[in-house]
């Protein structure tokens, strides 16, 4: 049997833009992705601090050390600049492996910064 489990979560970063009319995901700072194990493309869901919304998107890599954390499509309408957000990554494990893994949790700095 295998479940879902927490693989890698990006604990109360800032929202930096929210732009409405791209085709949709999350773009977020290179480097926090890399801090996080998440790549390019990967399913996540993002869970707004300020106001309670979840949402399920993907990611797309932002410019290396910018800090960005952009909001991008429909995903423009569940934030705003300024709102802190979690950004959650799940993975499927058999059960007795997923007892012992251990998740990558990220908690950035002001500006989003390692």
């Amino acid at each position: 049997m295998n479940i879902d489990i927490l693989k890698s979560k990006v604990h109360r970063a800032v929202i930096t833009e929210a732009n409405l009319h791209y085709v949709g995901s999350l773009t977020l700072d290179e480097d926090i992705m890399d801090a996080a194990n998440m790549i390019e493309n990967e399913k996540v869901q993002v869970v707004n601090v300020n106001n309670g919304e979840r949402i399920e998107t993907y990611l797309i890599k932002g410019k290396r050390g910018s800090g960005v954390c952009c909001l991008n499509g429909p995903a423009a309408r569940r934030g705003m600049v300024g709102d802190v957000v979690v950004i959650i990554s799940y993975c499927s494990l058999p059960f007795e492996e997923a007892k012992k893994f251990k998740p990558w949790v990220v908690f950035p700095k002001e500006g989003n910064k390692l």
